[in-house]
Parts: structure tokens; sequence; C-alpha cells
């Protein structure tokens, strides 16, 4: 049996932080490749990747989607255990990426060569693993599924191990994910004297009015897997010392996370109709400008959804509740190349000092997938 605990504290020895690979898909490409998978190192723009695959090119297939690499550990001292130590006490693995989520691929490397070795399944087993999740995400399973693409390779669904339940295993799986945008707002005036403002127009005032309506009134309400819509203001600024001139120029950060009424295009259509509006009652000009990191999307309940949520009820004693909650993962990719969902670990310590997860709970995820393989060739 492959041994996904022993596996975690090997990947955690890797100071895999984003984008530096670490030799941690090193491992798991030996590793692979020893157990029969075919494997390829789909680097690109400096960001590292594997893809693996064990069975026939172009067969049915399942796949599993992760990531190697991890955010920096902050201060050592505060740590109790170095961070790349991967030591081992009392039955708790600590480290960083313990949880979020050397783990998490551990489990699925393990489950995917003990399943392909004791019951070879007619079809492929897909593994794709990227060293750039927590970095900017331009690089990573992007230039992975960019790469199956071009050379003819496919998953049929796919799991992503990313750490799903907040408090005990088995509480909660990912149908689906919020989409993510970022909107800069600048509004351009006219600079004056505090004392003369009809002879400036105040960019802040437009600005603040602007903000103002957009907090007014919520987006939405939401829908049957989704919450309502929200958006935040971040930052306001205009980079003015003096307390007796009016700026000539603010901006505003607004960070929206939206549900599956909208699109990253519809939102920026939205903002962009009342920046217009507010710049001709004002006549102070307002642009906006967005920066999507990820779409709304939901994989309906199905046979998919259901076979996942079956196995994990019947490890955990728990049915889990079908969520979209949390931000964005690298499922927001996979969803366009195939049905995807995710299940993984407790994220209690995720990017935390002294991240760790216990021992039991790793085996047990890998039972789950394991399980997921059998359920799914069967």
């Amino acid at each position: 049996m492959t041994d996904p605990a022993d596996l975690t504290a090997r990947l955690i020895r890797c100071p895999s932080v984003t984008p530096e690979e670490g030799g941690a898909l090193v491992l798991l490409g030996d590793m692979l490749s020893e157990a029969g998978f075919e494997v390829t190192r789909v680097d690109r723009n400096g960001t590292s990747n594997l893809f693996a695959r064990w069975g026939a090119k172009g067969a049915r297939s399942f796949g599993f989607n992760g990531h190697t690499d991890v955010v920096p550990p902050g201060d050592l001292g505060s740590w109790t255990h170095p961070p790349f130590s991967g030591h081992v006490e009392d039955g708790i693995i600590w480290g960083r990426g313990a949880t979020d989520m050397k783990s998490g691929v551990a489990a699925f490397v393990a489950a995917a060569i003990d399943f392909t070795r004791d019951t070879p399944p007619d079809g492929a087993v897909i593994l794709t693993i990227t060293g750039d999740e927590e970095g900017p995400s331009k690089d990573g399973t992007i230039a992975i599924l960019d790469w199956m693409e071009a050379n003819g390779e496919r998953m049929d669904a796919c799991v992503v191990g990313e750490p799903s339940n907040p408090d005990v295993m088995g509480e909660m799986m990912k149908i689906g994910r919020r989409g993510s945008a970022t909107f800069t707002i600048t509004a351009k005036g006219q600079q004056g004297h505090a004392a003369y403002p009809h002879r400036a127009r105040n960019p802040l005032h437009a600005l603040t009015a602007y903000l103002s309506e957009l907090t007014a009134t919520p987006l939405d309400k939401g829908t049957d897997h989704f919450d309502p819509s929200g958006l935040q203001i971040t930052t306001i600024d205009c980079g003015n010392p003096a307390s007796n001139v009016i700026p000539e120029r603010a901006s505003a950060l607004v960070n929206i996370r939206f549900n599956d009424l909208h699109t990253g295009a519809s939102l920026q259509a939205d903002l962009g109709e009342r920046a217009a509006r507010i710049s001709a009652e004002t006549g102070v000009t307002l642009t906006v400008t967005s920066a999507i990191s990820g779409e709304a999307f939901l994989t309906e309940p199905g046979p998919f959804v259901d076979l996942v949520r079956g196995i994990v009820t019947q490890e955990t004693n728990r049915q889990p509740v079908l969520s979209t909650s949390g931000g964005t993962s690298d499922a927001r990719f996979v969803k366009d190349h195939c049905p995807v969902v995710e299940f993984g670990l407790v994220g209690h310590h995720m990017h935390q000092v002294d991240e760790r997860v216990p021992v039991a709970q790793i085996h047990q995820l890998k039972t789950i997938y394991q399980r997921i393989l059998e359920s799914y060739f069967a």
C-alpha cells in the first residue's frame, strides 16, 4: 500500500514556495513513472507543472487536479516545528502545505497508484499537478489544459483535492465557485484651491457618490446554489498630502464575488454605465477597468456529483453539503474542460503559522479517492 501520510511529509520537505518547484514535482514524477504512469512535465514561463496518465490515451478517463506550490511560511520563529520539516508527532504532520494541499496531492497520487496496480481499470487515470495555484495562476493548470488540448488528452470528470471541509471530514464538497473580479475606478477632475471650489471639480465627490450608489443596493438575492453576490470597496486613494488643495485625480478598488447571475463582462458593462452617468452629472471623468480572476460556475447535481457525494457519505457517515462558498481555486479552469467538483481535507490551518493535519485524515482521504475511482470504473 502506498502511504499518503509519508508522501505528504516528503512533499512538505520540498520548499516549493511559489514559483519554486522545490523538488516536489520531481519526487512525484519519479514515483508515478515507477508505477507505470506516462509522465510529462508541462512547464511554461518558469512555472513547473506535471501531467501523468495511466492507461490508454483517449480512453474513458477520470482525473484529479491539485498543486504542490505553497504560500510563504512567514516568521520562522513563530513555528513550533520548522515549516519545511514535515515533522510528525502524536499523529499530526506539521509544515507548510500540510493542509493546502500537499496532503490532498499525496492522497490522490497514492490512491491512483494503488488502484491502477490492484484493479487495473478499463480506462485511464489522469493526474494534473501544478506549481502555480498560489501565485498568478496563469501558467499552471491553464498551461496543463492548453497542452492537453493540443495533444489530444482528455479528462471526462475531475476532482480537485483542495481542502473543502470547514470543520470535520465529510461536511462539505464544492460543486461550483463564485466568480471574482477587481474593478479600478479612476476619477479625473480639476485641481483647485479648497477655498474656491467653484473653480475646481472635485474627483473625490464624484467618486464617493459613485461608490455610495454601488453599495446602496445588493447586486442580487442569490440563486438556488449561490449566496447573494458581494461587493466590497477595498481602497480609496488620491495621493493628496495638502488639506487646502482639491486634487485632480482619485481612484478606488472594488472587489466583487459574484454568482452565476453575472459574468465579468456584464459587471463591467453595469459599472461602466453607472460611471458614464455620474461623469455626465458631475463633469468629473470616471473610468472603470477590470481584472477578472475567475467566472462563476456550477457543476449541476447529477450522476457524477452523486457518485462523489455517496462515497464521502459512506466513508464519513456525513452527507456533505453541496456548496459554492469560498474563494477561487483551479476548478475555475478545469470546469471549461470537464465536469469538476472539489473535495479534500478540513481547511482549519491552511496558510497559517503551524499549519498541520492529522495523519488519520490523510489516510481517510486516500480511501475516499480510491473508492471514487473504483465506483467510477465499475
